[in-house]
């Protein structure tokens, strides 16, 4: 592993300071990571691979095998304990892959032949199109959090710089703000940006910008309460580890789950740890698109009617206080399996 960083770094052109930079750790680690007298934690491993453009897997296997042969060196039972280990973890994986249900395996078999269908006239698609969907996509995110603007009017206020009477400043902002990020998610996607800290902290500053400037791309420092849910988010101390954790998730699964669970599973983790004081539907929602948008796939525009809105939040809160993903996973499957067929019929396929 220890050559792997190294010949990363210089192949970045970076010094060792400057990684240890982002890193926020003390220069001397890095020197001693790449020497191999001193082990990064998982949490770094993640961090390197990102900053070094290494394979996560490739870095984390080796990761692993140095991390085993120093814990059980050349133990004449090590052999045995390695097989019995792998034989656990290969019916933990089998089980894994159990979970999901023959209904949303259906489900998400309909939604990659659709996708394939989508494929096969991307030549019709057009900035128009997108534009439209677009437009929708942020009245109706920001309906689910009780913004009143019509679509017509959130159309006046984002493409025509118009002020609607009787609206509030935050309306208004919230509108144009929501329009940035989905610009900015687009650029991630066109530059195939690995999922990160800095990008969710962005998109967070660009949804609450104008609107809370001194939390905007921040984590929360204090207790929230969901309103009419049952779920209480994790105490403001914890919110720091949980990111770490989140990231650590997404990177380990990001290559084996389908982008549709992968996608909502992200939605779901993020607005689970409500890590900011405002803002965290609309940046989990756009996180989970950002996903859906890497992989292929459209936007899937959550409706904000009060039907829609009652089952995005019960299948959300099963998953929080039950324990029960199925629900949520397939509520957003169905959104985009409904969002890909709308696409299709607007170009005539």
């Amino acid at each position: 592993m220890k050559m792997i960083l190294k010949n990363a770094r210089k192949l970045k052109g970076l010094k060792t300071r400057e990684v240890a930079q982002e890193l926020g750790i003390d220069q001397a680690l890095i020197s001693k990571f790449e020497n191999g007298t001193r082990k990064p934690t998982k949490l770094q491993i993640a961090k390197l691979a990102s900053l070094l453009n290494i394979d996560y897997e490739t870095l984390i296997v080796a990761w692993l095998k140095e991390k085993i042969l120093y814990e059980i060196g050349d133990d004449n039972f090590a052999l045995m304990a390695i097989n019995m280990v792998r034989e656990e973890i290969e019916n933990n994986f089998d089980n894994s892959k159990k979970t999901l249900s023959k209904n949303l395996m259906v489900l998400l078999k309909e939604i990659d032949d659709l996708k394939i269908k989508l494929d096969q006239f991307r030549q019709f698609d057009s900035f128009r199109i997108a534009q439209a969907l677009e437009l929708e996509y942020t009245f109706e995110s920001n309906r689910i959090e009780g913004n009143t603007l019509t679509l017509r009017e959130t159309d006046l206020v984002i493409n025509e710089g118009l002020t609607i009477s009787g609206k509030s400043m935050r309306e208004h902002l919230e509108a144009i703000n929501h329009q940035e990020a989905i610009a900015y998610i687009k650029y991630l996607m066109e530059k195939n940006a690995t999922l990160n800290e800095r990008e969710v902290l962005t998109i967070h500053n660009l949804i609450l910008r104008g609107i809370l400037p001194d939390d905007a791309g921040r984590y929360r420092k204090v207790q929230v309460m969901i309103k009419g849910s049952a779920f209480m988010p994790p105490q403001p101390f914890l919110v720091a580890k949980e990111m770490e954790d989140f990231f650590i998730w997404y990177k380990a699964n990001k290559n084996s789950l389908h982008p549709i669970v992968l996608a909502a599973e992200l939605h779901e983790r993020l607005v689970t740890i409500h890590p900011f004081i405002d803002g965290n539907g609309r940046t989990s929602r756009l996180i989970m698109n950002l996903i859906l948008l890497q992989n292929g796939y459209v936007i899937a525009n959550i409706k904000g009617d009060a039907t829609s809105r009652m089952n995005y939040y019960t299948s959300l809160e099963s998953a929080q206080t039950k324990d029960n993903k199925e629900e949520f996973l397939m509520f957003v499957a169905q959104n985009e399996k409904e969002s890909l067929e709308r696409y299709l019929e607007i170009i005539g396929q």
